[in-house]
């Protein structure tokens, strides 16, 4: 890598279209090997570009959906990026636990810059992160973290999380609240975003593991066990919970709500994403038509589901509509 007089790598990759579970189209886009991406982000725009974080590799990927091309812009020494999201301002920002800071990545120069945490939160493992409604970055990190970074001014803050090790997930609502999940801790919990206290909210089952989370357009919070193999949902205006149990013997990952309200799943065990009809109580499994690959998280824009095969060094693209 060091003969590179570029800070960029690029890759004409061949996209790979494949048979899907239903209607939807699934399409592969194979990324470096050894990129191991993680999390996935694709912009707004239809037909824009798609983020991932090639984890093993400390870099940011860049695909191009309409061609298949990929660049990759490295992140620094020790990096090891695990979360990215497309901020308000159109970048990719970065949750980089190897350098233990939150990164953001120029969209047009690949300019990197990098805000540290700060000596009170050393090897955070730094994990997830969302926008609330001011522009400002919230994170998590399983060493026991959740923080804030104001774009603005530059200013980072950190809290300890009320019950140690385990923050994972994070989310906004469309009101506004920042909710994050604890997979060690088996619960999820509200962050007041005036004064950064986080209030813990307990699921019915307990030690499921709750790993990811994020809001659909009505602001219920929805919810993946790792440990239970359920998804579950949280009415914060009701303080209700309900749950539901994916088919056969499942370890939920991820979970990502679509513009449209339709709830996406990754399912460890059946190596396979999952579409979830909470009205009809009803699973579609998409299987990868390769083992092994290890779907972490999801995201997407209108009328497409991203997910990152980390397993596999592909990126799969589900188009819902």
């Amino acid at each position: 890598m060091k003969s590179l007089t570029s800070a960029l790598l690029l890759l004409l990759a061949v996209a790979i279209p494949a048979p899907a579970a239903g209607p939807q189209e699934t399409t592969y886009f194979p990324v470096p090997q050894g990129a191991h991406p993680h999390d996935v982000a694709a912009t707004p725009q239809a037909r824009g570009p798609v983020y991932y974080t090639a984890q093993a590799t400390g870099r940011l990927g860049i695909l191009d959906p309409a061609n298949g091309k990929v660049v990759e812009v490295p992140l620094g020494d020790g990096s090891a990026p695990h979360g990215v999201v497309v901020g308000p301002d159109g970048a990719p920002w970065i949750t980089d636990g190897g350098q233990n800071a939150i990164v953001r990545v120029d969209p047009a120069t690949h300019a990197v810059k990098r805000y540290p945490l700060p000596e009170s939160a050393p090897s955070a493992n730094l994990n997830t992160l969302t926008f609330d409604r001011s522009g400002r970055v919230w994170f998590t990190g399983q060493s026991g973290y959740y923080g804030r970074v104001d774009p603005a001014s530059g200013d980072v803050r950190v809290w300890r999380a009320p019950r140690g090790s385990g923050p994972y997930g994070i989310t906004t609502t469309p009101s506004g609240d920042v909710y994050y999940a604890s997979l060690a801790g088996s619960h999820i919990a509200r962050i007041d975003v005036t004064t950064g206290e986080a209030t813990v909210i307990e699921p019915p089952t307990r030690n499921q593991g709750a790993r990811r989370v994020w809001s659909d357009s009505k602001g219920n919070v929805w919810v993946s066990y790792w440990n239970t193999g359920q998804v579950g949902r949280y009415d914060p205006a009701k303080r209700a919970w309900t749950e539901w149990k994916l088919p056969g013997d499942a370890r939920t990952y991820s979970v990502w709500v679509d513009p449209d309200d339709h709830v996406w799943l990754t399912d460890w065990t059946a190596n396979a994403i999952v579409e979830f009809d909470p009205a009809a109580a009803k699973f579609t499994s998409y299987p990868s038509d390769r083992d092994g690959a290890n779907v972490r998280q999801m995201l997407g824009r209108a009328g497409e589901a991203w997910a990152a095969e980390s397993g596999t060094d592909r990126l799969v693209r589900i188009v819902t509509r």
